[in-house]
């Protein structure tokens, strides 16, 4: 049964883990390092992360620098900014590439709140499929005679007490993601 809740627990944090990942990649007022982690530059005919081929920094709110170590892959650079869906266009000086960040209009901020729910919402649909699979799990090894009925309960609330601790933990990421993109 002890399989069952620390499984339970680690999909359930994969599950919030994931939410922050893709909340960090989501574009709000300030300029932020991370939302570059996606972009892949053509690197001598390969697909290469950003972060690989250049430094990335941020020298003030709304600015992104990025310089690469080797000189030649700048305009594969600036295209692969141009290209993804930041919307962002880069400025490209013959050493380094600056991307300034425009601020946000309010109907764009109110866009980005929308996405930011329905993340959320989609972390915790998975967070309940988690919970769902590990009271199948249970069921089964209490109809296998692995555990008694009364241990089954006891697994049961420790998932359900996990489940809604996890969905809180969603709440409280996707409130401070929302916070941060409405601020101007």
């Amino acid at each position: 049964m002890q399989d069952v809740l620390n499984n339970c627990e680690s999909r359930m944090n994969k599950c919030i883990s994931s939410l922050e990942g893709e909340y960090l990649s989501m574009r709000t007022g300030k300029a932020s390092t991370a939302l570059f982690d996606k972009i892949k530059v053509d690197y001598y005919g390969s697909e290469t992360p950003l972060n690989q081929v250049a430094s990335i920094s941020s020298p003030e709110a709304r600015l992104i620098v990025i310089q690469p170590w080797d000189k030649s892959v700048l305009p594969a650079i600036e295209k692969a900014i141009q290209k993804s869906e930041l919307g962002l266009n880069p400025n490209n000086d013959g050493k380094l590439i600056r991307v300034s960040f425009p601020p946000l209009t309010q109907e764009r901020r109110k866009e980005l709140a929308k996405s930011a729910k329905a993340s959320a919402e989609g972390a915790r649909v998975a967070i309940r499929n988690v919970r769902r699979d590990a009271m199948e799990e249970l069921k089964k090894l209490q109809k296998n005679g692995d555990i008694s009925e009364d241990q089954q309960k006891d697994g049961e609330n420790k998932i359900q007490k996990m489940t809604d601790k996890a969905i809180d933990q969603v709440a409280k990421v996707a409130e401070a993601k929302e916070k941060e993109i409405m601020e101007i």
